[in-house]
C-alpha cells in the first residue's frame, strides 16, 4: 500500500515504536504522511498525536515531521532533533529521557502501556515471513514482538549484500528466567541474522526506496586532535603499566567529530589488532577495519558520512565479515559491557571539580539530546572516559564548573576528564584530591583563576569538609558571564586580600 494509506491505520493516542538510531534504519515514509495527515486533521479542528518510541534519535523526516505538526505527545529514549527539542523545552511535548539498555526490557515489563503499532524500516522479507535488519537494529525485535500491529517499510535501497550481518538474539526473558548472555569477545555471533515476524499482526507493507540520513562530519579541529592525543598517550601509559593488552580492551565511542579523531588517532598510532564493542559505527572505526588496525566491530547502528556509505557498499563482502550489529539491549547490556572490559569514550556538556558529568541539560533545565547509552557504558566499563573542549560559547563560558547544572554521571562513575588543556585521572582519588587536578589540568586559564578560588573558599567556609561547596555560589559559572571580566575580579580580589570576596555572576 501507499504511505498515506498505512498512516491512515495508525490511530490518534496510540504508542507508535518505530525503527531508527541515530540517523540510520528509520522509517522513510509513513512519518512523513502521518504528518500531513495530522496537519489536515489540526486544520479541520480535530486533536491528534501519537506517542513515538524508537531506539534513540532518528532524522528530519520522523522527528522532525511530526514535531513540525504537533503530532508528539510524548518521546523516548532519545532524540536530537531541533523541532523536537524546542517543542520539549517549551513544554508542549513530554520526554522521557532514560538509558538505551533500558528500553526493551521496560516495554517488556509494561512499565510504558501497550505498544499499538510497529513501524520498522526491514531491507527485504524472506518467504517464510522473516525480515532482513536495515542499518539499524535498535529495538527494532522488542517493537516486531510487543507491538499489537505492524506496519513495515522495505527499502530496496539498502544494500542486499548486508544480509548476514545482522545478530539477533532471541534468548531474553523475564525475571525470574533470565540466563547468562553467552557472548564473551565482541566478534561472537549468539543470534539469527533475521527479525521473526508473526504475519498475522502486519497490516501494512511499503515499499521505499531512499538513504538514511547520512551527514558529513567536520574534519577534526585543532581542540579535538589535542584531547585525542591525551586519550592516546594515556591509553599507552596504560598499557606500559601493564593494566590492559597491547591491543587495548574492547573501544566504545560516542558519536561526534571528537569520536572521529580519536578513531583518527589510532589509526596513525601504534596499537594494532584492536576491536570495538560499541553503539554507533561511525566512519572512523571503518577507516580502522580497512586499514587492518580493527579486527572486528559490534555495534547496534552505522552512522556514516556519505563517503562512507559509498565505501561501505563498495567494500560490504569485507565489511559484513568484521561487524555485526546487535538489538541495542545487547549491544549496551550492561553485564555485556563489564564483561568484556570495554573502554568508554563519550562526550559531555560540562563537568564539575569533583568528577560530576551533566551530558544532557543546558543551564540545568533545558534538553540537549539525552543520556543515550553513556550511562550505560559509563557505570559499566574498564575504564570511562568524559570528553569536552574547556569552554562553549566562544569562551564565555566553562565547561568546567564547580557544580553541574544537572547530574547524569556521578562522580562513582567517571575515571577520565578529558579537555583539550590536558587529562584528569580520577581513579582513586578523594573529593578534594580531584578537585585539584581536575582545575589544574582540564580547565581553561582562563577560568582557572576563578575556579581555584572557589575552590579555596569552600575549604574554609563550607560547613562540610569533605566535598567542600558554597552552595550560593556553585552556580555562579553557569549564569552566563564573561571569563575575561570574572578571572580579572577574582584575580583583583586574591591581590587586594579579598579572597572571600564571590565570583560576580
Amino acid at each position: 500500500m501507499s504511505a498515506s494509506e498505512a498512516a491512515a491505520l495508525i490511530p490518534a493516542g496510540s504508542n507508535v515504536g518505530m525503527s531508527g538510531f541515530t540517523g540510520s534504519g528509520y522509517p522513510k515514509e509513513v512519518p512523513a504522511a502521518l504528518a500531513e495527515r495530522i496537519n489536515a486533521l489540526h486544520a479541520d479542528g480535530f486533536d491528534f498525536k501519537i506517542s513515538v518510541w524508537t531506539g534513540a534519535s532518528t532524522a528530519p523526516e520522523l522527528d522532525g515531521a511530526l514535531a513540525a505538526v504537533d503530532g508528539i505527545e510524548m518521546r523516548l529514549p532519545y532524540q536530537s532533533d531541533p523541532a523536537c527539542r524546542a517543542r520539549i523545552n517549551a513544554g508542549q511535548m513530554d520526554y522521557i529521557d532514560i538509558h538505551l539498555s533500558h528500553v526493551a526490557q521496560f516495554v517488556w515489563f509494561g512499565f510504558f502501556g501497550k505498544l499499538d503499532v510497529a513501524v520498522v524500516e526491514v531491507a527485504g522479507i524472506l518467504e517464510d515471513g522473516r525480515l532482513v535488519p536495515a542499518t539499524s537494529i535498535g529495538n527494532n525485535k522488542t517493537w516486531l514482538d510487543q507491538a499489537d500491529k505492524i506496519i513495515l517499510e522495505v527499502n530496496n535501497r539498502i544494500n542486499p549484500a548486508m544480509e548476514g550481518m545482522h545478530d539477533i538474539y532471541y534468548g531474553t526473558a523475564l525475571p525470574p528466567h533470565r540466563k547468562p548472555i553467552p557472548l564473551v569477545t565482541p566478534s561472537d555471533r549468539i543470534g539469527e541474522p533475521y527479525f521473526r515476524c508473526d504475519p498475522s499482526k502486519i497490516i501494512g507493507i511499503v515499499e521505499t526506496h531512499a538513504y538514511d540520513r547520512n551527514s558529513a562530519f567536520t574534519p577534526p579541529d585543532e581542540t579535538s586532535r589535542l584531547i585525542a592525543g591525551h586519550i592516546l598517550e594515556f591509553l599507552a601509559h596504560e598499557v606500559k603499566k601493564g593494566r590492559m593488552p597491547e591491543n587495548l580492551l574492547p573501544l566504545q565511542s560516542g558519536v561526534g567529530n571528537t569520536a572521529n579523531a580519536v578513531m583518527a588517532g589510532l589509526e596513525q598510532g601504534q596499537f594494532e589488532n584492536l576491536t570495538a564493542y560499541t553503539e554507533v559505527l561511525q566512519d572512523g572505526m571503518l577507516h580502522l577495519l580497512k586499514r587492518g588496525k580493527m579486527n572486528f566491530a559490534s555495534a547496534t547502528a552505522f552512522s556514516l558520512s556519505p563517503e562512507a556509505v559509498d565505501d561501505f557498499n563498495r567494500d560490504v563482502d569485507f565489511y559484513r565479515e568484521r561487524v555485526v550489529l546487535r538489538p541495542q539491549e545487547i549491544s549496551n547490556h550492561p553485564e555485556v559491557i563489564r564483561r568484556l572490559g570495554v573502554i568508554a569514550m563519550n562526550g559531555m556538556i560540562e563537568a564539575d571539580i569533583y568528577g560530576n558529568v551533566n551530558s544532557t541539560h543546558i543551564r540545568g533545565s533545558s534538553i540537549m539530546n539525552g543520556i543515550g547509552g553513556s550511562g550505560d557504558f559509563a557505570r559499566n566499563a574498564y575504564l570511562s572516559f568524559f570528553m569536552t573542549p574547556s569552554t562553549a560559547k566562544n569562551g564565555q563560558l566553562s565547561c568546567i564548573v564547580p557544580m553541574v547544572s544537572h547530574v547524569d554521571h556521578t562522580e562513582h562513575d567517571v575515571q577520565v576528564i578529558v579537555t583539550e588543556q590536558g587529562l584528569a585521572d580520577l581513579r582513586g582519588l578523594t573529593p578534594k584530591q580531584r578537585a585539584k587536578v581536575i582545575i589544574q589540568n582540564c580547565s581553561h586559564p582562563s577560568y582557572r583563576a576563578a575556579l581555584q578560588a572557589y575552590y579555596e573558599r569552600a575549604l574554609r567556609e563550607s560547613p562540610g569538609r569533605h566535598t567542600p561547596h558554597m552552595l550560593n555560589e556553585a552556580f555562579s559559572f553557569i549564569q552566563s558571564w564573561k571569563a575575561e571580566k570574572a578571572a580579572m575580579e577574582v584575580e583583583k580580589a586574591i591581590h587586594s586580600g579579598l579572597a572571600a570576596t564571590k565570583v560576580p555572576a
